[in-house]
């Protein structure tokens, strides 16, 4: 019954007006934003980080949380109606949506994205709701070498599920590491990799690099790669699926929640792996396996529920234990830092509002995105045809006054820039920015735990493998390399990635 209490407390905090206005505005901007390819929702959320400075953190956390799974849903739009995936985790539906389209079934094909997404929602928030009070009771129980044993893992499992080169995404997780070193070392007081550069000394803001590298590097390479975009349909119609549809979706539907809302749950996993998986899944299960590629409905609705509930479920590793899961989880933590709150297991029982809160208002953010994607279907088509030399300017101009916002620095402004140079040559060698952005994050904490468990066991390095739960991790983590370095499962990883 404690957890309907809980539930009952995020619900009265989620339907206050102000929040449920925030939760309207951050699904708006997330579908439109989905909507729009080349900016996705970390992009976008990293932007929008100065400007949650003043808000309280119920309504910062929940306006972040709704633009992260509207992007989901918007994206398909796009995906469906110009065959250009407006969000990553979009891109296998556009190869069955896009020939609905074709077909003359875009409204078909958009309403089972959006029912498929809104169901995964609905139970993944109940997967979130009683799956992370007993971990954060586990985590309760942690002590720093087990915390620095979890972050090891964690950064694993972020290489392992990279899409592309192992090597890329360890080289990429190593370079997160060094830049959360640059600053004064909190133990000696002396300054560590800051070119004797006043405002470097408190370290680099974790706003500028996911600024410059997300949303300066995205710009720059969209720039490049601007193509033309032209809609299927001016008036999509016959948005409801009939009866065979339904019954053709349910086990999709249902297999897609399931499998996203448990590769949500891994580090590195999150939306975009979770489409993929269950695209690749329902592909092999399903009767009709030759269709798919061709315009099979299957093959939008499993996605579709396994991105949705990817996205939902990737918030428990982060709001349990304080370990971001993906680049937007990684933010998120930024976000709550800013506010004053330190993420972990203790955020359950010293801030059970926010907690809970976040949590219900994934429910009604749901409710507002389907109400809002199936009616305003024409609207979020015509967003499409916005042009990048329009769009992209005023983008900058915000993202500049947002950086400078954060220490009144025109320094800061010049070392988003340069970030914004380092993700676009990231992106042109194929090198994966979000194992960078976590190992950034992580890296101050890992040092911190580190430290700590050597200090209280007086330089004892086998701290960490004599603590039963450190060394199951440490295990899991050098397991998960080995074996993810054998040739037979190395292909089937890049096959995962991969569009059939």
């Amino acid at each position: 019954m404690e957890i309907l209490d809980n539930l009952a407390l995020g619900m009265s905090t989620a339907m206050s007006f102000t929040n449920l206005a925030y939760c309207l505005l951050g699904v708006i901007l997330g579908t439109a934003i989905g909507v729009l390819p080349g900016l996705g929702p970390t992009a976008t959320i990293a932007m929008l980080l100065p400007a949650t400075f003043g808000l309280p953190p119920v309504s910062a956390l929940i306006m972040l949380s709704g633009i992260y799974y509207g992007a989901q849903y918007g994206g398909s739009t796009t995906a469906i109606l110009v065959n250009l995936p407006g969000e990553s985790s979009s891109v296998v539906t556009a190869l069955d949506g896009y020939k609905m389209a074709l077909k003359g079934q875009a409204g078909k094909a958009l309403a089972t994205a959006a029912l498929a997404s809104f169901f995964a929602g609905t139970v993944s928030t109940v997967v979130l709701a009683l799956f992370a009070p007993p971990l954060a009771e586990l985590a309760l129980k942690f002590g720093p070498a087990e915390y620095f044993s979890l972050m090891v893992m964690g950064l694993v499992a972020s290489v392992v599920l990279a899409h592309g080169s192992l090597l890329k995404a360890v080289g990429m997780v190593l370079f997160g590491l060094l830049l959360g070193l640059v600053g004064t070392d909190v133990n000696s007081g002396l300054p560590r990799y800051t070119f004797d550069i006043p405002e470097m000394a408190d370290g680099i803001n974790f706003v500028i690099v996911a600024m410059g590298v997300f949303g300066i590097g995205e710009i720059i390479r969209n720039l490049e790669n601007e193509s033309s975009r032209s809609l299927v349909a001016s008036k999509v119609t016959g948005l409801w699926p009939n009866k065979q549809d339904f019954k053709d979706i349910a086990a999709p539907t249902v297999r897609g929640t399931l499998l996203g809302s448990a590769l949500g749950i891994l580090p590195g996993g999150g939306a975009m792996l979770a489409s993929f998986a269950a695209y690749s899944l329902e592909k092999k299960v399903s009767k009709n396996a030759k269709q798919f590629g061709n315009g099979a409905i299957e093959g939008v609705a499993a996605p579709e529920a396994a991105n949705n509930a990817g996205a939902q479920t990737s918030f428990i590793p982060m709001l349990t234990l304080g370990i971001p899961s993906n680049p937007v989880m990684a933010l998120m933590i930024g976000a709550l830092i800013i506010q004053g709150i330190q993420p972990g297991p203790a955020i359950m029982t010293e801030q059970p509002v926010l907690f809970w809160g976040i949590i219900a208002s994934m429910w009604i953010g749901n409710f507002f995105l389907v109400v809002l994607n199936l009616p305003l279907v024409g609207l979020w088509a015509k967003l499409i045809t916005v042009p990048y030399q329009l769009l992209y300017p005023a983008i900058l101009v915000f993202c500049a006054i947002g950086v400078f916002s954060l220490n009144n620095s025109i320094f800061d402004v010049y070392l988003m820039a340069g970030f914004g140079l380092v993700g676009y040559i990231l992106l042109k060698l194929d090198c994966e920015p979000a194992p960078m952005l976590l190992g950034f994050i992580i890296g101050p904490m890992l040092e911190e735990y580190m430290r700590r468990a050597l200090l209280l066991s007086r330089g004892d390095y086998t701290v960490f493998v004599t603590r039963p739960i450190s060394a199951v991790m440490l295990f899991v983590a050098v397991a998960a390399l080995v074996v993810v370095l054998l040739p037979a499962v190395r292909n089937k990883r890049d096959e995962a990635f991969q569009e059939d």
